[in-house]
């Protein structure tokens, strides 16, 4: 076992080469990074939020707004499959959670049911013939609609995975790199973003839930009908950056969902900055066919329950593309279209917690990271020297550091974030690979102290510690594991950095071990073990 062979060469030249490789850039000054050829690495560790400052946010997500939002849809569809199939009806709205509707003839009632219960909801998820919604009659002709809870405890969850892709994208586009946003608990989400030291611009963009609509604006009342309360059925009062308020009809005609791109640009008559935009194919049939069929009336461009334009449409805008202006200053302009490229949020978001973490403590923390490493890998220099001599204990320092150098590699490569935890996974680590050359070598001792000559005593080390280095760290591994599936941020941190060793050490630990004792043997043909 101890005997050199080709593979166990080549493989310890290529993790050296690896090793050395992707290191590299972590020691480079930036400078010179950018001036070696393109072929060459040049990803670098990501430090965590604890390691060079940044921010800490802590949303909740309101599910109830979304419940809400929710039963004020439903309404509407009630009123349209109503209206379209010419089926009388008064005193429709939400009453209680639920929508109530009563059906003016006795005789339309049964088809109303059947009519509602064929088109209003959608299949309930994980059911072949359920739906979301539950359709029920009363004596006097009136029908109830209500959102099963399954249904509504299912829409929320999506609806917080949807806002964590959401927000990972709106901060993708201000630059931060490698932010870590997580779900905690039911309806929280936890977003750190090192690098980024300014919260409240993470907030502006972020907690923003850009719900753009395009709405007609209902002429039909006054606006002095609509402030004295007198709004038709179906509409909606709502303030204008134009000043005063607007009556809209509450159906959009197109969603923010259909926008394919958003860019922020300058009026090339006022030099004012707008925001173009461009639909996808079904949005663009949509604009264009509302557009068509509303010449000279006035359609309102809603971004969160709040008018910024209310153009008259002149011609049919069949194009798919157009432009949003409402007194922007080229950064306001610029995060719109930042937030319109990413998306709507599908319900509010509320800050609960908010930290920053200044690039100072960072420094600190990597320093202190940096003093206890070496601090613990002398530690264990000396000790292996002292125990097991400038041989045998020199080879496992130049092992370990193979080690070291496998685990920057590998965290560089995958672009992991290193944090403090994971600084002290990997001195952990340092310790376990150390453990596996004490076991190797004690065996050894025993069996040369036993009667067998140096060679099988070096093979015996070898294949009989192996059953206990395998044990303990097949046991790391798994406890590692655990702790990355069900920990939070620091904790899934510490873990990673801890498979990455367990795996890197006892590569380091058996084979280059094996192989450096290979080539002294080879050379020397020794008659005694120098640890004896």
């Amino acid at each position: 076992m101890i005997a050199p062979s080709r593979w166990r060469t080549i493989a310890v030249l290529l993790s050296v080469i690896f090793g050395l490789l992707f290191s590299l850039p972590n020691v480079l000054p930036q400078k010179t990074l950018d001036s070696l050829p393109g072929f060459v690495p040049k990803q670098r560790l990501n430090l965590g939020l604890d390691l060079q400052g940044g921010s800490y946010l802590l949303l909740e997500v309101d599910t109830n707004a979304l419940r809400v939002e929710k039963l004020t849809n439903l309404v509407e569809d009630v009123r349209t499959t109503l209206r379209e199939e010419k089926i009388d009806f008064t005193d429709l709205g939400q009453v209680g959670g639920a929508v109530s509707v009563r059906i003016t003839d006795p005789a339309q009632l049964t088809a109303a049911t059947n009519l509602l219960r064929r088109s209003v909801g959608a299949p309930l998820a994980g059911s072949t013939t359920g739906r979301d919604v539950t359709i029920n009659t009363s004596d006097d002709q009136r029908i109830g609609l209500v959102f099963s809870e399954q249904a509504l405890v299912a829409e929320s969850g999506k609806a917080v995975e949807q806002s964590i892709e959401i927000i990972r994208r709106r901060i993708d586009e201000l630059g931060t790199k490698e932010p870590d946003i997580r779900r905690q608990g039911i309806d929280r989400i936890v977003v750190q973003a090192p690098g980024e030291s300014d919260p409240e611009k993470l907030k502006d963009i972020i907690g923003q839930t850009a719900k753009l609509t395009f709405q007609m604006v209902d002429d039909s009342v006054t606006p002095e009908e609509a402030a004295a309360g007198r709004i038709p059925p179906g509409s909606q009062v709502l303030p204008s950056e134009e000043g005063g308020a607007l009556l809209v009809k509450k159906r959009a005609l197109v969603t923010g969902e259909m926008l394919t791109d958003a860019s922020q640009a300058f009026d090339s008559q006022t030099g004012e900055a707008i925001v173009n935009f461009r639909f996808n194919g079904q949005g663009a049939r949509r604009f264009g066919d509302a557009t068509a069929q509303n010449l000279g009336k006035r359609f309102a461009i809603v971004l969160d329950n709040r008018v910024i334009s209310a153009p008259v449409i002149q011609s049919a805008i069949t194009g798919g593309s157009g432009q949003i202006s409402g007194n922007f200053t080229p950064e306001s302009a610029n995060n719109l279209a930042i937030l319109l490229r990413a998306g709507a949020l599908p319900a509010p978001l509320s800050v609960e917690q908010q930290q920053t973490v200044g690039a100072e403590l960072g420094a600190d923390a990597v320093q202190a990271g940096k003093i206890s490493t070496a601090v613990g890998f002398m530690a264990i220099l000396v000790f292996m020297l002292l125990s097991y001599g400038f041989l045998f204990g020199g080879i496992s320092v130049i092992a370990l550091l193979v080690n070291g150098l496998l685990i920057v590699a590998t965290l560089s490569v995958t672009q992991a974030t290193l944090t403090l935890p994971g600084i002290a996974g990997l001195i952990l680590t340092l310790a376990v690979a150390v453990d596996a050359n004490v076991l190797i070598y004690e065996r050894m001792r025993d069996e040369f102290r036993a009667g067998r000559p140096v060679l099988s005593a070096m093979d015996a080390g070898f294949s009989r510690a192996m059953t206990t280095i395998i044990d303990a760290n097949v046991t790391t591994i798994l406890a590692a594991l655990i702790m990355f599936q069900f920990g939070s941020g620091p904790v899934r941190g510490f873990a990673w950095t801890l498979s990455i060793g367990v795996l890197t050490s006892v590569f380091s630990a058996v084979v280059v071990t094996q192989f450096l004792l290979s080539i002294w043997f080879r050379r020397v043909r020794p008659k005694t073990l120098p640890i004896v």
